[in-house]
């Protein structure tokens, strides 16, 4: 190290330094002659208390007793009225912004709370905030004048007229201050919703005329954008004769902004213009603006691009061909502003754009998007793909965030509009799924759902329940990449909503599709995200999954896993979020299945080692028991029990233990269930014997679709074999030829007919279970409630002995058959009967191979 003078004197230097930074700062601490002066005895009341601060205090303690006003009000408003409030009138005189804004704030409080009638606040309050008006603070006038305009709202007209409307002619004059005149225009506004139309004609009108006059365009523009409210509290004669002519003037002004103002407020009050107004007087002002956008007067484009939908649709009945193909081509126009070079400007221009030119371009393009499915109504849903779908296309290849954001948000809106040729859009669809920004996704994530259905159900040809993934074919890789990119973000909200949305794919995709390519994703998620609320949507869009998988051995495969890795998982959070899932599984499952695969897992975890996995099943167990039913569930009842008694005597942690005993208490005032029908558990029975069904329809159609490619496999062999026969046999005489040929037809079209009856049958149940299986998604674990006495006991009679004998492995216990009186379901002895056709239709087939043996040996 180098000790030499200079460098000697640079380590000195730096310690100096150093301790510098150390040495405590007291410049912020209190004197001891401000700390007195801000004292307060405590002996006074709050009363007293605010007096004394507003009087001797210093800024910050009078703000407080301000911002405190409210409560005093509510506490005692005579006292406060009385001594605190001329206190804070003679402060607010000379009191900085920071109080002026409170005092407004807390007046409207007051009025809000109701704590004194309408009479005694206008007598107190009115008066100070109308003195205040004028502050020369532009923040705290407005703050004031919001104060005023509701307090019109609650005060009489009586007390209106004479403490606001008198003193506003005067003020309204052109020799008082611009913020005087900008406060009259905003009052004006309000004044006309609260008096007859013939008192406004005559008293607040001519204020209205001349303050459209006025030589400041600040005043102009703001009575121009009142007359929208004047015009609706006059009625429709008065605006015609008043208001437009006004209008029409102020869209000629000099001053942009007023411009703005008046073709803003023109198309607001659309509505209340006859044919002969918007086609003789808006139609040719709204031409003339659209002609200057480009032009002269770009200052308007944003605005008119937003409200562009409203006005296309607004004029509609008045446009001819031609005026309508006009505007159709101004709105292309505007929907590819700043990416092509024929805008109206020459390429110079183009290269000396600015940031804020492109900033306003960007606003054009994202408020055509805004105004998309407006403009699919003016042009017809029919004429959608000739006319409108290339600006789709450009609108979701925007290279702008905010553009491709705004169609993502209108998607369901324009999915809506097609209806059946929604088809149309499926590229569209992928492509914003596939989107590089999350924001785009989020917001297309938001109605996901219905427009799959909307996919799904009016995708023209290929839609169907046996052809869904024709309909949309890159659907199923966009989905699984923009879930992976949300689990890789840190939006992790967004990944939540994506994984709660995903719980519809089951009416839109396979069940085979679901089980290799998100059923194990959300498993995957569930073990290894660090996210709570990802990690419970994951496992309730697994457990409807699982509710919807059409394959037993499927179900048994990822409820061993979930017992395996999260029940019996190494670490505790797996463990917690086991039972989390089986909340789920209670919620979307019947009670027999649950106690079949969960219960006694559930109940293991008693012995867990963890205090916060017990304390979590402790707080579980209510709703585990009330999964039980007497007399079938009293071995699981007793298991239960003992658990329980285990618990009290054995656990050590006091948090715990002391969650236990108020689950004890909680469990004996429970009443379980029975296996027949109770009156205080009827609906909540009803939604689980609908459950159970449904479970069990699941397995008859399982049995189903094996039984059919079976007899498929069959009818394949019988064909091959008669086709050897013919082989061998085909130098035979002409007759005998003859009679093969006629017994080999008689045998296939046999073959046929029973084919024809069994795929027949076969396409019925399935379209029964598109029904069970395809409930709307908002409320995928609610069954209807309501049955009628008769309709349910004819359907338990039918359901019986048939579903005991139809189900050959025991995936389901059956414990309390039965049927909805208004369910969409078949009843299983329709199942069995459709079992017992096919069997009578091979029973028919056994009989013509055998008659056409016979003719082969003649």
């Amino acid at each position: 190290m180098d000790f030499s003078q200079g460098n000697l004197f640079g380590y000195i230097e730096d310690l100096q330094e150093l301790t510098i930074i150390e040495r405590p700062v007291r410049r912020s601490l209190k004197t001891p002659e401000e700390i007195e002066r801000l004292t307060v005895d405590e002996e006074l009341n709050d009363i007293e208390r605010a007096v004394y601060l507003l009087s001797s205090g210093q800024d910050i303690q009078g703000t407080s007793v301000v911002a405190n006003l409210p409560v005093l009000m509510r506490q005692n408003p005579a006292e406060t009225l009385r001594r605190v409030l001329p206190k804070i009138r003679e402060v607010l005189h000379v009191a900085g912004v920071e109080m002026q804004l409170t005092a407004a704030v807390s007046f409207l409080t007051v009025l809000q709370d109701e704590s004194v009638s309408i009479h005694t606040y206008s007598h107190s309050f009115l008066h100070i905030i109308l003195q205040n008006l004028e502050h020369r603070d532009a923040g705290v006038s407005n703050a004031w004048l919001e104060t005023l305009l509701a307090v019109i709202e609650a005060l009489p007209k009586e007390t209106i007229r004479h403490e606001i409307l008198n003193p506003l002619v005067s003020k309204a004059q052109i020799s008082q201050s611009l913020q005087s005149r900008l406060v009259s225009c905003k009052i004006m506004g309000k004044l006309a919703y609260k008096f007859e139309a013939h008192i406004v004609k005559r008293e607040i009108l001519p204020l209205v005329k001349s303050l459209c006059q006025d030589v400041e365009y600040e005043v102009r523009t703001c009575m121009c954008r009142q007359l929208e409210h004047i015009a609706q509290g006059i009625g429709t004669e008065l605006t015609k004769t008043v208001v437009l002519p006004e209008l029409v003037e102020l869209a000629r002004d000099e001053g942009s902004s007023v411009r703005l103002a008046a073709f803003e407020t023109i198309v607001n009050l659309l509505d209340m213009f006859d044919a002969d107004d918007r086609s003789q007087t808006v139609l040719p002002l709204v031409k003339s603006f659209c002609e200057k956008s480009f032009k002269a007067d770009e200052s308007i484009l944003v605005s008119l691009s937003f409200h562009l939908g409203k006005l296309c649709n607004g004029l509609y009945g008045i446009f001819t061909p031609e005026q309508h193909l006009r505007f159709l081509e101004f709105y292309k126009k505007l929907s590819t502003l700043g990416l092509q070079q024929e805008n109206g400007h020459n390429d110079n221009q183009l290269q000396l754009q600015t940031l804020e030119q492109e900033k306003k371009y960007i606003s054009v393009r994202k408020n055509c998007a805004y105004n998309f499915p407006a403009m699919i109504v003016f042009v017809d849903p029919k004429n959608f793909h000739l006319e409108l779908y290339s600006i789709f296309f450009c609108l979701c290849h925007d290279p702008e965030v905010p553009v491709r954001y705004t169609m993502a948000i209108s998607f369901y809106e324009v999915a809506k509009l097609l209806n059946s040729g929604v088809y149309t859009i499926h590229k569209e669809l992928v492509t914003l799924l596939q989107d590089e920004s999350l924001e785009v996704l989020d917001a297309l994530v938001g109605h996901l759902p219905e427009i799959l259905e909307l996919m799904t159900t009016n995708g023209g040809e290929n839609s169907g329940s046996e052809s869904k993934l024709l309909s949309i074919p890159d659907l199923i890789p966009a989905l699984t990449t923009a879930e992976q990119r949300a689990a890789t973000s840190l939006k992790w909200r967004t990944h939540e909503k994506l994984l709660q949305k995903y719980a519809c794919l089951p009416h839109i995709i396979s069940s085979d599709q679901i089980y290799y390519r998100f059923l194990h994703r959300m498993l995957t998620i569930i073990l290894t995200n660090n996210v709570l609320p990802v990690q419970k949507a994951a496992a309730r869009t697994l457990c409807v999954y699982l509710r919807y998988n059409r394959k037993q051995e499927q179900r048994h495969e990822v409820i061993q896993k979930l017992i395996e890795q999260l029940g019996q998982g190494k670490s505790y959070w797996n463990r917690l979020r086991f039972l989390d899932t089986c909340e789920f599984i209670m919620e979307l499952f019947s009670k027999s299945f649950f106690c079949k695969y969960f219960f006694l897992p559930v109940l293991e975890l008693t012995h867990d080692p963890v205090a916060n996995v017990r304390m979590k099943l402790c707080y579980l167990l209510p709703k585990v028991k009330s999964t039980l039913k007497i007399p079938s569930d009293k071995h699981l009842l007793q298991q239960l029990e003992l658990c329980i008694r285990k618990l009290l005597c054995q656990e050590k942690d006091k948090d715990v233990l002391t969650i236990v005993k108020r689950t004890v208490l909680e469990l004996d005032r429970m009443d379980i269930s029975l296996d027949a029908f109770q009156k205080r558990f009827y609906e909540n029975d009803l939604l689980d014997q609908e459950k159970e069904r449904q479970e069990h329809l699941l397995l008859e159609m399982e049995q189903l679709e094996k039984e059919k490619q079976q007899s498929e496999g069959r009818s394949t062999n019988v064909n091959d074999k008669i086709f050897e026969k013919k082989r061998r046999d085909n130098k035979t005489s002409s007759v005998l030829a003859k009679s093969m040929t006629l017994s080999v037809s008689g045998s296939s079209s046999g073959t046929s007919a029973g084919k024809e009856d069994k795929k027949s049958k076969l396409v019925r149940s399935q379209s029964f279970s598109t029904q069970a299986l395809h409930p709307k998604y908002s409320n995928i674990d609610k069954c209807p409630n309501k049955s009628t006495a008769t309709g349910y006991t004819s359907s338990i009679s039918g359901m019986g002995k048939s579903c005991m004998l139809s189900f050959t492995d025991d995936t389901f216990r059956t414990r309390s058959t039965g049927n909805s009186g208004n369910a969409t379901f078949p009843s299983s002895s329709s199942l069995t009967t459709s079992r017992n056709s096919f069997n009578s239709a091979d029973q028919k087939n056994n009989g013509n191979k055998e008659s056409q043996s016979r003719k082969m040996s003649m």
